[in-house]
């Protein structure tokens, strides 16, 4: 397996609008609609994170999708930030709650954990 191994992520989400906000609010960049690919249920939504196919990392999306449930299913994703602090300090006004405020992980950085509008617990993550 190769460093950096997760390719892709989605998060569920029950009100794409409400998520879409929360998003948009919490880390100032704009989602973007992507087609759903052929055979994909009736009625799904999605919106990608700002990507670039041709860089190293994680690309994602959220998704709206009838039947799928959104909230803790025992996988994280942490987003890539300048200072945590910076994202973590727009999450209660955009909805969302802190479950715990940014905090050392030694020489890795810096974490915070929060939950968005949906449920969904996400890792910010920042090098100061």
């Amino acid at each position: 397996m190769s460093p950096n191994p997760v390719v892709w992520f989605e998060l569920y989400v029950q009100d794409m609008d409400r998520a879409r906000k929360f998003y948009e609010t919490v880390f100032q960049f704009k989602l973007e609609p992507l087609a759903a690919p052929d055979g994909t249920a009736t009625g799904t939504q999605m919106l990608a994170f700002p990507m670039a196919m041709d860089a190293p990392g994680s690309a994602g999306m959220l998704v709206k999708m009838d039947g799928v449930p959104s909230g803790g299913g025992g996988t994280l994703v942490y987003l890539r930030c300048d200072d945590c602090a910076a994202e973590q300090g727009r999450v209660v006004a955009a909805g969302g709650q802190i479950h715990k405020a940014k905090f050392s992980i030694g020489q890795y950085g810096q974490i915070a954990l929060v939950v968005d509008t949906e449920g969904n617990m996400i890792g910010l993550h920042s090098m100061q």
